[in-house]
């Protein structure tokens, strides 16, 4: 990838910055398997992506870094509408099948699929009626966090209350709300200023340290510095725009902090381009303290073996740092619909 300039001035704007980094265009989407890209994700050397319409069996794309697919990791399970994808440290690939414009699920879920094509399905209830969501978090401790899609008002954030159940559904409960404001980025399904700020995707830094929410045109930054993620998405982002992406609903960030974005083909579309920011997890990323000296671990904490603490909804380890609106609904339904998860 060719080198990016990233402009690090912030513009101080209400409640918020604002970041005018160099946007790059990395390379072309050209194959149909991937017209309706909605989740994404990066482990540094390939990229792995989702299309929402893959007509009853879960498929993630792997590409190369020219866009090519290179291979296909199937499961068998039979998902409804899968919007975004998160790879976990681990390497097991969780995608989100929690889409649900004509709010009729009574469940969603969420897909573990390993490298080698087995899968665990874990279906959700949300605690107060039915959502559509199209973004996925991982935090730092493998907890996942469901950000919904809503036409008005904020979006809401979830996470399970207890630990994840393939014999169950697990019941979700809700920890924050994101407020993200109309911009005037071009880009999007509709000229229609509502669009500018609907939750499309997700994605988080492979430290931990940076959330990443995206719009039809727009991605905001996180800081996240002491793990916890639902009291990060209520604190004041970072923008980046992304303007002139037809449908713009997935993100990524390769392991160096670039940001990655990339879009379905939209309307009489043949491609769609993925796009790097790079350097782009730093914006977010307070400056450490200069007038205080850290101070050294003691013997006992250098030489500490205590396994690192786990969470009973994540199954692994923790890692890291610790009117308008009911057309909008209408005209942004997906052109097909599977069967439930």
């Amino acid at each position: 990838m060719r080198a990016l300039l990233v402009v690090l001035g912030l513009v101080l704007t209400a409640g918020s910055a604002s970041a005018e980094p160099a946007v790059a265009d990395v390379c072309a989407v050209t194959d149909q398997r991937l017209e309706e890209l909605s989740g994404f994700a990066s482990d540094g050397g390939q990229w792995f992506a989702v299309n929402d319409s893959d007509n009853g069996q879960v498929r993630v794309q792997v590409l190369d870094r020219a866009c090519a697919i290179t291979g296909t990791i199937t499961a068998p399970n039979n998902p409804f509408d899968v919007e975004d994808l998160a790879l976990a440290p681990d390497g097991t690939l969780w995608l989100a099948d929690t889409g649900d414009n004509g709010k009729t699920r009574e469940t969603v879920a969420l897909h573990a699929v390993s490298p080698d094509g087995s899968a665990r399905l874990y279906r959700l209830t949300y605690p107060d009626g039915k959502h559509d969501a199209e973004a996925l978090l991982l935090d730092g401790s493998g907890i996942p966090h469901i950000v919904t899609k809503e036409t008005i008002g904020s979006a809401l954030v979830y996470r399970p209350a207890a630990g994840l159940s393939e014999g169950a559904p697990t019941p979700l409960e809700q920890v924050a709300r994101v407020s993200i404001k109309t911009t005037d980025t071009p880009g999007g399904p509709l000229q229609n200023s509502v669009v500018t700020r609907l939750v499309t995707g997700g994605a988080m830094s492979r430290d931990g340290r940076v959330a990443a929410l995206r719009t039809y045109t727009d991605a905001y930054l996180f800081p996240v510095p002491d793990g916890d993620l639902a009291k990060a998405l209520e604190s004041d982002p970072v923008r980046v725009p992304l303007p002139g992406e037809p449908q713009g609903e997935a993100i990524a960030f390769d392991p160096d902090g670039t940001l990655l974005s990339a879009s379905e083909f939209g309307s009489a579309g043949t491609s769609s381009a993925v796009r790097a920011v790079a350097g782009a997890a730093a914006l977010a990323v307070p400056p450490a303290p200069t007038t205080t000296a850290e101070a050294a671990p003691s013997a006992d904490e250098a030489t500490s073996t205590t396994p690192p603490a786990t969470d009973p909804r994540s199954p692994w380890p923790v890692v890291g740092g610790g009117a308008v609106a009911l057309v909008l609904v209408g005209a942004l339904v997906r052109r097909s619909r599977r069967r439930r998860a």
